[in-house]
């Protein structure tokens, strides 16, 4: 986000964020200030457990709402998932297996925003190296991509679920 690229996001995702950055921006705030209060009311502050708890707590939250914010200010929507010709796109799970391993050794990856992650999945942004030699590839197709320790091979197993 940092770069000025903008973070590609499904709509419904969007609206997610914009629905969670909303109850933060006002239910959360609201909670946490009044936690914040009645941990005061408990007396000494540097002993108090409850105070430096909410604080954190806080901290975190108002972290979370920075975040959304710069993410969806920057926010490109798109259409997810594979493409109709059952290509790589932003939003697409694929299944590859990396050169020199075994044949069943496979890996499922996410390819897009770990925004849009769905379930447990390991996130390849579409800029990274191997983002972008995946991009608009299909299943049976081998690329390369440059990785800190050598140039890399794949294989794509699979596109989709």
């Amino acid at each position: 986000m940092s770069d000025g690229t903008p973070t590609r996001l499904t709509s419904e995702t969007h609206e997610r964020l914009m629905a969670e950055l909303e109850d933060l921006t006002t239910r959360g705030r609201v909670e946490i200030a009044a936690a914040i209060e009645a941990a005061r009311a408990l007396g000494d502050l540097s002993e108090n457990g409850d105070y430096h708890a909410a604080k954190d707590t806080q901290g975190k939250m108002e972290a979370r709402i920075r975040q959304l914010q710069a993410l969806l200010k920057n926010a490109e929507i798109v259409e997810g998932g594979a493409s109709s010709d059952g290509t790589i796109a932003a939003g697409t799970v694929v299944t590859l297996r990396y050169e020199g391993d075994d044949e069943d050794d496979t890996q499922q990856f996410f390819v897009g925003s770990i925004e849009e992650k769905p379930g447990d999945l390991t996130v390849v942004s579409p800029g990274s190296p191997l983002g972008q030699a995946l991009l608009g590839r299909s299943a049976g197709d081998t690329v390369e991509y440059a990785a800190p320790g050598g140039t890399l091979r794949v294989d794509v197993v699979a596109v989709g679920s």
